[in-house]
């Protein structure tokens, strides 16, 4: 009986700077099965609020590979590629686990309904519901990205700009 080939493990590869997608489309175009974790992030370019697609883990990305069949050294030379990461000359297979609860926080994210469903106009009031501001009431100014709002608070005679989590407040 002939010896059974082990299945397709993941390896972690090292993209050159700034260039996780070039590596990981043309590791694509090359018939390799690749992952590379994202998420969404706000960011105010040009003074207006744009959603960026960014690598959860900047500078890397997944590769799965047959230890015995698949020819190693053309992943070197891909662009966007610096090198598979190794521990004494050896690649490292990552674990299916960690890759499946990756791909499925990821898939997570897609289908949650955002915390900050509630509509915030510049100018509303607020009340702080944990934190050390706890039961504070403060003025919404402005979306920090996703997941943070900028508040202004009355302290000590004094206003006060504050960047919190969005679940951190509640309309009054």
């Amino acid at each position: 009986m002939p010896p059974q080939n082990p299945p397709p493990r993941w390896y972690l590869i090292q993209c050159k700077p700034r260039q996780d997608s070039r590596a990981e489309e043309n590791l694509t175009r090359q018939a390799f099965k690749c992952y590379r974790p994202t998420q969404h992030t706000e960011r105010i370019q040009r003074g207006r609020r744009t959603t960026l697609v960014e690598s959860l883990f900047p500078g890397y990305l997944f590769i799965q590979l047959d230890q015995l069949n698949d020819n190693w050294h053309p992943i070197r030379s891909t662009r966007g590629v610096n090198q598979l990461v190794t521990f004494g000359k050896q690649p490292i297979a990552i674990a299916d686990e960690l890759i499946e609860q990756l791909q499925q926080r990821s898939q997570n994210q897609l289908t949650e309904t955002p915390e900050d469903s509630i509509a915030l106009e510049p100018g509303d009031y607020v009340r702080i519901t944990s934190g050390s501001y706890k039961e504070l009431e403060a003025i919404f100014l402005s979306h920090d990205g996703a997941e943070r709002i900028v508040i202004l608070l009355q302290l000590l005679h004094r206003e006060h700009r504050q960047s919190v989590p969005i679940t951190a407040i509640e309309k009054t």
